[in-house]
Protein backbone atom coordinates (compact mmCIF):
# COMPACT_ATOMS: atom_id res chain seq x y z
CA UNK A 1 0.00 0.00 0.00
CA UNK A 2 1.12 3.41 -0.74
CA UNK A 3 1.89 5.78 1.99
CA UNK A 4 -1.14 7.68 3.19
CA UNK A 5 -3.48 6.01 0.93
CA UNK A 6 -7.31 6.21 1.55
CA UNK A 7 -9.18 3.55 2.62
CA UNK A 8 -12.56 4.35 0.70
CA UNK A 9 -13.20 6.35 -2.37
CA UNK A 10 -16.74 7.96 -2.58
CA UNK A 11 -18.00 9.65 -5.27
CA UNK A 12 -20.79 11.37 -6.76
CA UNK A 13 -22.64 10.06 -9.85
CA UNK A 14 -24.33 12.39 -12.17
CA UNK A 15 -21.56 14.98 -13.09
CA UNK A 16 -18.99 13.69 -11.51
CA UNK A 17 -18.32 9.65 -11.94
CA UNK A 18 -20.51 9.77 -15.16
CA UNK A 19 -20.08 11.81 -18.12
CA UNK A 20 -22.42 14.17 -20.16
CA UNK A 21 -23.99 11.34 -21.89
CA UNK A 22 -24.57 9.42 -18.54
CA UNK A 23 -21.32 7.01 -19.33
CA UNK A 24 -18.84 5.55 -17.26
CA UNK A 25 -15.71 5.96 -18.96
CA UNK A 26 -13.01 3.12 -19.78
CA UNK A 27 -10.39 4.85 -18.07
CA UNK A 28 -12.90 5.45 -15.05
CA UNK A 29 -14.12 1.94 -14.87
CA UNK A 30 -10.95 0.90 -14.75
CA UNK A 31 -9.91 3.34 -11.90
CA UNK A 32 -12.73 2.17 -9.73
CA UNK A 33 -11.81 -1.78 -10.30
CA UNK A 34 -7.97 -0.98 -8.90
CA UNK A 35 -9.32 0.45 -5.92
CA UNK A 36 -10.97 -2.80 -5.50
CA UNK A 37 -8.45 -5.03 -6.28
CA UNK A 38 -6.27 -3.67 -4.03
CA UNK A 39 -9.05 -4.58 -0.94
CA UNK A 40 -10.38 -0.88 -0.72
CA UNK A 41 -13.50 0.51 -0.79
CA UNK A 42 -15.47 2.07 -3.49
CA UNK A 43 -18.98 4.12 -2.60
CA UNK A 44 -21.31 5.75 -4.64
CA UNK A 45 -23.00 9.03 -2.67
CA UNK A 46 -25.33 10.03 -4.73
CA UNK A 47 -28.84 12.18 -4.98
CA UNK A 48 -30.33 9.44 -6.75
CA UNK A 49 -32.41 6.63 -5.33
CA UNK A 50 -31.79 2.87 -5.46
CA UNK A 51 -33.83 2.34 -8.57
CA UNK A 52 -31.38 4.82 -10.22
CA UNK A 53 -28.34 2.81 -9.20
CA UNK A 54 -28.77 -0.15 -11.64
CA UNK A 55 -27.62 1.62 -14.95
CA UNK A 56 -24.57 2.36 -13.06
CA UNK A 57 -23.60 -0.46 -11.62
CA UNK A 58 -23.98 -2.13 -14.73
CA UNK A 59 -21.84 0.17 -16.42
CA UNK A 60 -19.12 -0.26 -13.84
CA UNK A 61 -19.13 -4.17 -13.54
CA UNK A 62 -19.79 -4.18 -9.97
CA UNK A 63 -22.49 -3.80 -7.41
CA UNK A 64 -20.95 -1.11 -4.52
CA UNK A 65 -22.74 0.11 -1.39
CA UNK A 66 -24.49 3.06 -2.12
CA UNK A 67 -25.32 5.98 -0.36
CA UNK A 68 -28.68 7.21 -2.16
CA UNK A 69 -30.96 10.09 -1.76
CA UNK A 70 -28.73 12.67 -0.48
CA UNK A 71 -27.81 10.47 2.27
CA UNK A 72 -31.03 8.99 3.61
CA UNK A 73 -30.69 5.58 2.24
CA UNK A 74 -28.48 3.18 2.48
CA UNK A 75 -28.36 0.54 -0.51
CA UNK A 76 -26.49 -2.89 -0.83
CA UNK A 77 -26.79 -2.62 -4.77
CA UNK A 78 -25.07 -6.21 -4.65
CA UNK A 79 -28.28 -8.08 -2.79
CA UNK A 80 -30.18 -5.24 -3.66
CA UNK A 81 -31.24 -4.48 -0.11
CA UNK A 82 -32.00 -1.33 1.21
CA UNK A 83 -29.97 -1.20 4.50
CA UNK A 84 -31.71 1.92 6.11
CA UNK A 85 -33.73 4.73 5.56
CA UNK A 86 -34.07 8.05 7.49
CA UNK A 87 -37.72 9.57 6.79
CA UNK A 88 -39.35 12.80 7.45
CA UNK A 89 -42.30 12.07 8.91
CA UNK A 90 -45.85 12.92 7.91
CA UNK A 91 -46.56 16.26 10.23
CA UNK A 92 -42.83 17.79 9.06
CA UNK A 93 -43.52 16.74 5.82
CA UNK A 94 -47.18 18.99 6.16
CA UNK A 95 -45.42 21.86 7.91
CA UNK A 96 -42.94 21.88 5.44
CA UNK A 97 -45.30 22.14 2.42
CA UNK A 98 -47.15 25.13 3.78
CA UNK A 99 -44.43 26.58 4.74
CA UNK A 100 -43.15 26.27 1.12
CA UNK A 101 -46.73 26.95 -0.60
CA UNK A 102 -46.24 30.61 1.08
CA UNK A 103 -42.93 31.31 0.30
CA UNK A 104 -42.57 29.30 -3.39
CA UNK A 105 -46.32 30.21 -4.69
CA UNK A 106 -46.84 28.09 -7.00
CA UNK A 107 -44.43 25.61 -6.75
CA UNK A 108 -45.02 21.70 -6.89
CA UNK A 109 -44.14 19.18 -4.24
CA UNK A 110 -43.20 15.04 -5.04
CA UNK A 111 -41.70 12.59 -2.58
CA UNK A 112 -39.29 9.95 -2.71
CA UNK A 113 -39.97 6.87 -0.66
CA UNK A 114 -38.53 3.42 -0.44
CA UNK A 115 -39.31 -0.12 0.31
CA UNK A 116 -36.91 -3.72 1.49
CA UNK A 117 -35.55 -3.25 -2.49
CA UNK A 118 -34.97 -0.96 -5.31
CA UNK A 119 -37.96 -1.99 -7.16
CA UNK A 120 -40.11 -2.52 -3.83
CA UNK A 121 -43.92 -2.88 -6.21
CA UNK A 122 -45.26 -2.32 -2.63
CA UNK A 123 -44.33 0.65 -2.33
CA UNK A 124 -44.60 3.61 -5.01
CA UNK A 125 -41.80 5.11 -4.54
CA UNK A 126 -41.71 8.56 -6.47
CA UNK A 127 -45.36 10.19 -5.83
CA UNK A 128 -46.28 13.71 -7.06
CA UNK A 129 -48.98 16.24 -6.62
CA UNK A 130 -51.30 16.72 -9.72
CA UNK A 131 -49.23 18.99 -12.56
CA UNK A 132 -45.77 18.94 -10.91
CA UNK A 133 -43.74 19.81 -13.78
CA UNK A 134 -40.84 17.19 -13.98
CA UNK A 135 -37.01 18.34 -13.93
CA UNK A 136 -35.24 15.64 -15.81
CA UNK A 137 -36.53 13.62 -18.74
CA UNK A 138 -38.51 10.09 -18.50
CA UNK A 139 -39.25 10.73 -14.98
CA UNK A 140 -41.21 7.67 -13.64
CA UNK A 141 -43.58 8.96 -10.67
CA UNK A 142 -47.00 8.22 -9.63
CA UNK A 143 -49.18 11.47 -9.66
CA UNK A 144 -51.68 11.35 -7.35
CA UNK A 145 -53.69 13.93 -4.71
CA UNK A 146 -51.24 16.53 -2.75
CA UNK A 147 -53.02 14.98 0.52
CA UNK A 148 -51.71 11.28 -0.66
CA UNK A 149 -48.34 12.67 -1.50
CA UNK A 150 -47.79 14.11 2.30
CA UNK A 151 -49.59 11.10 3.81
CA UNK A 152 -46.50 8.87 4.22
CA UNK A 153 -43.06 8.74 5.41
CA UNK A 154 -40.52 9.90 2.78
CA UNK A 155 -36.78 9.72 2.27
CA UNK A 156 -36.80 13.03 0.26
CA UNK A 157 -39.27 15.81 -0.54
CA UNK A 158 -38.77 17.56 -3.69
CA UNK A 159 -39.87 21.02 -4.16
CA UNK A 160 -40.05 22.30 -8.51
CA UNK A 161 -40.24 25.87 -9.63
CA UNK A 162 -38.91 26.04 -12.88
CA UNK A 163 -39.38 30.11 -12.84
CA UNK A 164 -36.47 30.29 -10.65
CA UNK A 165 -32.80 28.60 -9.72
CA UNK A 166 -32.70 26.00 -7.02
CA UNK A 167 -30.09 28.44 -5.44
CA UNK A 168 -32.46 31.22 -4.84
CA UNK A 169 -35.45 28.42 -3.71
CA UNK A 170 -33.09 27.31 -0.83
CA UNK A 171 -32.41 30.85 0.05
CA UNK A 172 -35.91 31.51 0.35
CA UNK A 173 -36.80 28.98 2.92
CA UNK A 174 -33.62 27.17 4.39
CA UNK A 175 -34.08 29.47 7.63
CA UNK A 176 -37.54 28.70 8.05
CA UNK A 177 -37.43 25.08 7.97
CA UNK A 178 -34.11 24.16 9.13
CA UNK A 179 -35.69 22.58 12.30
CA UNK A 180 -37.58 20.64 10.36
CA UNK A 181 -35.54 19.36 7.51
CA UNK A 182 -32.08 19.77 5.82
CA UNK A 183 -32.27 21.63 2.58
CA UNK A 184 -29.75 21.65 -0.29
CA UNK A 185 -29.85 20.82 -4.36
CA UNK A 186 -27.80 18.88 -7.13
CA UNK A 187 -28.80 21.00 -10.02
CA UNK A 188 -29.71 24.45 -10.37
CA UNK A 189 -32.75 24.27 -12.85
CA UNK A 190 -35.47 25.08 -9.99
CA UNK A 191 -35.39 22.24 -7.76
CA UNK A 192 -34.49 21.71 -4.34
CA UNK A 193 -34.33 18.52 -1.86
CA UNK A 194 -35.33 18.32 1.52
CA UNK A 195 -34.21 15.61 4.13
CA UNK A 196 -34.88 14.40 7.64
CA UNK A 197 -32.56 17.00 9.85
CA UNK A 198 -28.95 15.66 10.07
CA UNK A 199 -29.26 13.73 6.71
CA UNK A 200 -26.71 14.43 3.99
CA UNK A 201 -24.26 13.06 2.06
CA UNK A 202 -21.70 13.23 4.95
CA UNK A 203 -23.79 11.65 7.40
CA UNK A 204 -24.39 8.05 5.14
CA UNK A 205 -20.82 7.85 4.52
CA UNK A 206 -20.01 8.33 7.74
CA UNK A 207 -22.56 5.22 8.79
CA UNK A 208 -21.43 3.22 6.09
CA UNK A 209 -17.39 4.18 7.17
CA UNK A 210 -18.45 2.87 10.70
CA UNK A 211 -19.81 -0.63 9.71
CA UNK A 212 -16.63 -1.34 8.23
CA UNK A 213 -14.19 0.57 10.33
CA UNK A 214 -12.76 3.23 8.27
CA UNK A 215 -12.40 6.49 9.49
CA UNK A 216 -13.77 9.62 7.95
CA UNK A 217 -9.66 10.93 7.39
CA UNK A 218 -9.21 7.67 5.66
CA UNK A 219 -11.24 8.55 3.18
CA UNK A 220 -11.60 10.56 -0.18
CA UNK A 221 -14.39 11.53 -1.63
CA UNK A 222 -16.11 13.35 -5.05
CA UNK A 223 -18.69 15.69 -5.94
CA UNK A 224 -19.94 18.64 -8.46
CA UNK A 225 -23.03 20.25 -6.35
CA UNK A 226 -24.10 21.53 -3.34
CA UNK A 227 -25.41 18.51 -2.25
CA UNK A 228 -21.75 17.32 -1.78
CA UNK A 229 -20.47 19.85 0.26
CA UNK A 230 -21.09 18.23 3.36
CA UNK A 231 -19.19 14.93 2.49
CA UNK A 232 -16.12 16.84 0.98
CA UNK A 233 -16.05 18.79 3.88
CA UNK A 234 -16.27 15.47 6.14
CA UNK A 235 -13.94 13.44 4.72
CA UNK A 236 -10.03 13.25 4.98
CA UNK A 237 -9.45 14.45 1.41
CA UNK A 238 -12.19 16.18 -0.42
CA UNK A 239 -12.29 16.56 -4.78
CA UNK A 240 -14.33 18.80 -6.79
CA UNK A 241 -14.87 18.51 -10.28
CA UNK A 242 -13.28 20.96 -12.79
CA UNK A 243 -17.30 21.65 -13.92
CA UNK A 244 -18.43 21.70 -9.92
CA UNK A 245 -21.01 24.38 -8.54
CA UNK A 246 -18.94 27.30 -6.84
CA UNK A 247 -19.66 26.02 -3.14
CA UNK A 248 -18.34 22.59 -4.02
CA UNK A 249 -14.99 24.35 -5.42
CA UNK A 250 -15.23 26.45 -1.96
CA UNK A 251 -15.64 23.39 0.40
CA UNK A 252 -12.87 20.92 -1.37
CA UNK A 253 -9.29 20.28 -0.61
CA UNK A 254 -8.10 19.43 -4.15
CA UNK A 255 -9.80 20.52 -7.40
CA UNK A 256 -9.48 17.96 -10.72
CA UNK A 257 -10.84 17.95 -14.49
CA UNK A 258 -13.97 18.04 -15.31
CA UNK A 259 -16.10 14.80 -15.64
CA UNK A 260 -15.87 14.72 -19.39
CA UNK A 261 -12.23 14.65 -18.47
CA UNK A 262 -12.13 11.44 -16.07
CA UNK A 263 -11.42 13.94 -13.01
CA UNK A 264 -12.24 11.18 -10.64
CA UNK A 265 -9.86 9.05 -12.25
CA UNK A 266 -6.96 11.14 -12.46
CA UNK A 267 -6.99 11.69 -8.67
CA UNK A 268 -7.60 7.88 -8.10
CA UNK A 269 -4.86 7.03 -10.19
CA UNK A 270 -2.12 8.93 -8.06
CA UNK A 271 -3.19 6.07 -5.66
CA UNK A 272 -3.96 3.10 -7.43
CA UNK A 273 -2.41 3.40 -10.47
Amino acid sequence: MQPNRPRLVASDVDGTLLDRHERVSARTRDAVHAVVAAGDVFVLATGRPPRWITPVVEQLGLAPRAVCANGAVLYDSEADRVISARTLGVTALAEIAAVVGDLLPGCGLAVERVGESAHDSATPQFVSEPGYEHAWLNPDNTETSAEDVLSAPAVKLLVRQSSMTSGAMAAAITTHVEHLADVTFSTDNGLIELSAPGVSKASGLLEVGRTLGIEASEMVAFGDMPNDVPMLTAVGHGVAMGNAHPDAIAAADEVTATNVDDGVARVVERWWG
